[in-house]
């Protein structure tokens, strides 16, 4: 009879996490040195960001339609292949295809890793999922806050980009070797059939949670992938920035239960929407230490998007299983990547807007990283009204003046 470590398997989940959140954070440090050294523009940058966004839900779609068939184990070897693959083509690439297929190829793991570890742990945790599942999302922007680190570090020691994404395999052998080592529950938990879960998509409010993805995904993780050509001019260091943002991400997240309780799901949504707008707002407006104040607006507002997202569908939407989740995720995923080239274009074209006007090159920078941010709030602010119609569903569903069938 096989005996099952949680904690090991736990363990190895969230340092699968914290390898998905550094590739997300050095990716975002070493932009300027991959456009220099491969005379790339901003639009080119951003088809190689949306690579592991296309990645991500590719893997969250192909893992939860066979996690009940194959089970964890399976999904998490082919994340640590995929992450050791793609970290490994990424430094020796010799041009922008090499970096289209191995960020892809990362991405890929990074879903993997989502498709395997969240009904994982909901499975290990059963009576406890809600709690466990907000300690393990914790180590997303936990890896951010090293990975930020880290890169501004090795940037600053003039170390190249080459050996920041070295710097990702360490952790990956370790979270492999345990994966690995350990034995795998069976999935006891799973109530329902793949086929009873892609029935379960088919309702009005997963489609209307699904396209709200795509707005708080955006509204998070298209601002902190740019956050170097976002800010890097306002008069303070963006990686410090992303580093402070994801700290109190971490922070927040690990006490999100009482939150949660207090205020409900939706509620959470629809305060962190309205409070996310006016962070980037001022962000957009913001120079020198008013810029740190700001982004601490917006680490506020956009702590708790995603795995209250991904808690939403758990909760309201049970039967739709581990599909439900990877597949909220991946959509989200998958419109952040979308937005990549355009959220490049944006400041290319804002760049050559204000150098047409005269400008110098530095505060063109600053021009365009700020109307960029201008456009970037409009996500949050649609949000707003979004959460808001679903707050009232919802109280009118309590109140039982309407129909609780959706």
């Amino acid at each position: 009879m096989k005996t099952v470590n949680k904690n090991k398997l736990f363990t190895a989940s969230c340092i699968a996490l914290i390898v998905t959140a550094m590739t997300f954070a050095i990716r975002a440090g070493i932009l300027s040195q991959l456009g220099t050294e491969f005379r790339l523009t901003d639009t080119e940058l951003g088809y190689v960001n949306s690579m592991a966004f296309w990645g991500f839900p590719l893997a969250t779609i192909v893992g939860g339609l066979l996690y009940n068939g194959i089970g964890a184990k399976k999904l998490m070897y082919l994340a640590f292949f995929c992450h050791l693959v793609g970290l490994v083509m990424t430094i020796f690439a010799g041009g922008f295809l090499g970096l289209l297929i191995s960020t892809f190829l990362i991405g890929f793991a990074n879903g993997s890793v989502e498709a395997a570890c969240n009904p994982l742990i909901s499975e290990m945790y059963h009576d406890n999922q809600t709690t466990m599942l907000n300690k393990f999302h914790v180590w997303f922007p936990g890896g951010i806050v090293i990975g930020a680190l880290a890169s501004k570090f090795m940037t600053g020691m003039d170390m190249g980009w080459q050996l920041q994404i070295a710097l990702m395999i360490i952790p990956t052998v370790i979270y492999g070797a345990l994966v690995f080592a350990q034995s795998f529950p069976d999935n006891k938990n799973v109530e329902t059939s793949t086929a009873t879960n892609a029935k379960s998509l088919l309702t009005p409010l997963f489609f209307f949670i699904a396209i709200c993805m795509t707005l708080t995904a955006t509204a998070e993780l298209g601002t902190q992938q740019w956050i170097e050509k976002l800010l890097g001019n306002a008069g303070a260091s963006p990686m410090l920035i992303l580093a402070m943002v994801t700290g109190l991400m971490a922070i927040g997240r690990y006490f999100a239960g009482p939150v949660v309780h207090k205020l409900n799901p939706i509620g959470v949504l629809l305060g962190s929407s309205v409070i996310a707008t006016i962070g980037i707002v001022m962000m957009s407006q913001a120079t020198g230490p008013m810029v740190y104040v700001s982004a601490i607006l917006f680490a506020i507002g956009v702590m708790y998007f995603w795995p209250t997202m991904i808690g939403f569908v758990g909760e309201y939407l049970p039967k739709t299983g581990a599909l439900g989740m990877s597949l909220v995720g991946g959509v989200g995923m998958l419109a952040t990547g979308m937005w990549q080239p355009v959220i490049g274009g944006w400041l290319d074209a804002e760049r050559a807007k204000a150098l047409a006007n005269g400008v110098h090159a530095e505060a063109a920078d600053l021009a365009a990283g700020q109307a960029t941010l201008d456009n970037l709030a409009v996500f949050p602010a649609i949000l707003i009204l979004l959460f808001g119609i679903l707050f009232f569903f919802r109280k009118k569903i309590e109140e039982g003046s309407v129909n609780p069938a959706y």
